[in-house]
């Protein structure tokens, strides 16, 4: 892509901002980074990808699949194993297998182990940025991106703590010209498009309850209520393991347990089964109905809780109480479960055999004083529970667009100002914040009281900490950024 010079100096941001360390970060002048279009067809999203294992390149083999996009620059803090192969090796920088020797990369980009090296590098060769590492460790390259005027897409949920999702909801508005997107990518589809017709439409009002859970098995499951210390074993060779530790202040030793996947099971770097799907199942309801901030969150159940305040629970029960918003917006309660072993029921009376069912699936069901709304989770659209209600209502009910573009397409498209971002920090922020309050009440397993005007807990000292933890030393300029 063509670029235009630079308005002012790398060094001189760094210093305007205040923000100048080790590292020669700085703000690109180029096509998309300037809030331009693209002047041709031909013309594509030039994208780096910060974190290129497992979810990271699912990502990016489907952002590359839509053909709006170029992948310039592939960054990992694992760039040897295994489990970044596949990213490395389609974009020629790992060797074909055997049985693939005489194959011909079509695509090239340059590797990093470390998000600030590429952008001192390459910034000017960006566009854009997918965003895919461990929770923890969001936050610091997001900051970065945006600073720098690149477009971000970012792996739910936003951000780690309460704090950090701030910033980057506030860094976000300070760059109205870059465009935002988080991953829960059920945004994109019928989920998001019904719930907003059958709002707007008048269907859906006065909620009051929502159930919501996800009760598979997960990762730290078994093993987790036995956990008194960090585990560590031998470190493979090639991972950057100071560079995963991110913002976070405790370096803790290499585990199994903690690279690649692992991370998830752990307070300090991953957000549970809460923050992992929540997203995927309250985000329609948390914008449309204007959810906001809740007053408290009660810790209903922890089942099997670690007392070393290490390990997430082997199941939870937290409920949100949120204020009245309005018209048609009363209070709501919004019950979250999970654990194998605690899976809630839809009740006799919105059943078609008129016995209560057990909610296998992960998902939700909204009660207001006239319908009952069930639905599953991601792109999964509502149902009009009993069956019979929704029979009754058929001819009725609003229609929705039915093709529209998927949740990497609308974000590649709005790169290019052809569409809006569907899930931008300004939406997808304040629901992450939800989740960052929920995971603090089932880490301290009570009741919280929460401020919204004050962003404060204001009954449990210790977890008003942890909305906002400080970050280790040599990683606080991307707090001031």
């Amino acid at each position: 892509m063509k670029k235009q010079p630079h308005h002012q100096s790398r060094r001189n941001f760094l210093k305007a901002s205040g923000a100048l360390g080790a590292f020669t970060i700085l703000p690109s002048a180029g096509l998309f980074a300037q809030g331009r279009v693209a002047r041709s067809a031909n013309e594509k999203v030039n994208l780096a990808v910060i974190g290129i294992g497992n979810q990271g390149n699912n990502d990016r083999r489907i952002m590359l699949g839509s053909g709006l996009c170029n992948v310039v620059a592939l960054c990992d803090v694992d760039m040897v194993s295994q489990h970044t192969y596949k990213a490395r090796y389609e974009h020629g920088l790992a060797k074909a297998p055997a049985d693939k020797a005489g194959d011909v990369q079509p695509h090239k980009a340059k590797g990093y182990t470390d998000f600030r090296v590429m952008f001192d590098e390459m910034a000017d060769e960006i566009d854009a940025v997918l965003i895919a590492t461990p929770d923890h460790s969001h936050f610091a390259a997001t900051m970065l991106a945006i600073s720098l005027g690149k477009h971000v897409f970012v792996e739910k949920p936003l951000a780690h703590s309460f704090g950090q999702c701030q910033r980057l909801i506030d860094n976000a508005a300070r760059h109205p010209k870059v465009v935002t997107q988080m991953g829960n990518q059920g945004f994109s589809g019928a989920n998001y498009f019904q719930f907003k017709a059958w709002y707007e439409g008048g269907i859906i009002k006065d909620i009051t309850r929502i159930t919501a859970h996800m009760n598979k098995r997960r990762r730290w499951h078994g093993w987790g209520t036995g956990v008194s210390e960090y585990p560590q074993d031998e470190m493979p060779d090639g991972i950057n393991w100071e560079q995963w530790h991110d913002v976070v202040t405790a370096e803790r030793p290499f585990s199994k347990r903690l690279h690649p996947q692992e991370w998830r099971s752990w307070y300090e770097f991953g957000s549970g089964c809460f923050g992992d799907w929540a997203p995927h199942i309250l985000d329609s309801a948390h914008h449309f109905l204007q959810l906001g901030m809740p007053q408290s969150i009660q810790a209903k159940n922890i089942y099997g809780p670690n007392s070393s305040d290490l390990v997430f629970p082997q199941g939870t029960t937290i409920q949100f109480n949120f204020p009245a918003r309005g018209p048609g917006l009363p209070a709501c309660e919004v019950t979250w479960y999970d654990g194998t072993e605690n899976t809630p029921s839809l009740e006799a009376e919105y059943t078609d055999s008129g016995e209560p069912e057990l909610l296998k699936h992960p998902g939700k069901v909204l009660y207001s004083k006239d319908l009952v709304f069930k639905g599953g989770s991601h792109a999964s659209p509502l149902q009009i529970v009993p069956r019979q209600k929704f029979m009754d209502m058929r001819e009725t009910l609003p229609k929705f667009p039915q093709k529209n573009s998927n949740h990497y397409e609308n974000f590649l498209l709005a790169c290019m100002g052809e569409e809006q971002a569907r899930s931008p920090f300004s939406i997808s922020g304040p629901l992450s914040q939800v989740f960052n309050l929920g995971v603090l009440a089932q880490r301290f397993g009570c009741d919280l009281e929460f401020d919204a005007a004050s962003r404060q807990i204001t009954n449990h000292q210790a977890a008003n900490v942890l909305l906002d933890p400080a970050p280790r030393p040599g990683w606080q300029e991307f707090y001031r950024l």
